[in-house]
């Protein structure tokens, strides 16, 4: 036995067609997503699918990872791929803007993964 589990390895590989950068580079970790209710009846894959669930409010590009248990970059590139189709909305926020109440959510978001 090799100590890992051969669908955690290959899992992200396939969930984002092998890339590793989202179309979108500016995602941070602390960055918002929100969806509207209309995209939940669009036609997404599970993963996509959950994330405009969980968008139904804002969530952190963290949360995002740590509630999918996914890795941080497949959060990015799903929530950037989502966010060029415009089933999603990316809230940028000024680095002064950010409260401490988010950036705990953002940690706890990471403890979790």
């Amino acid at each position: 036995m090799t100590g890992f589990d051969a669908d955690e390895v290959v899992r992200p590989f396939v969930i984002t067609a092998g890339r590793t950068r989202p179309v979108r580079d500016e995602l941070r970790v602390e960055t918002l997503v929100t969806a509207q209710p209309a995209a939940l009846a669009a036609p997404l894959g599970f993963e996509r699918h959950r994330i405009v669930e969980l968008c139904q409010y804002p969530r952190s590009v963290a949360e995002l990872a740590a509630l999918l248990t996914v890795p941080l970059g497949v959060a990015r590139v799903l929530v950037a791929d989502l966010a060029a189709e415009r089933f999603v909305r990316v809230h940028e926020r000024a680095a002064e803007d950010v409260s401490v109440a988010l950036l705990e959510r953002i940690r706890d978001g990471l403890l979790r993964l």
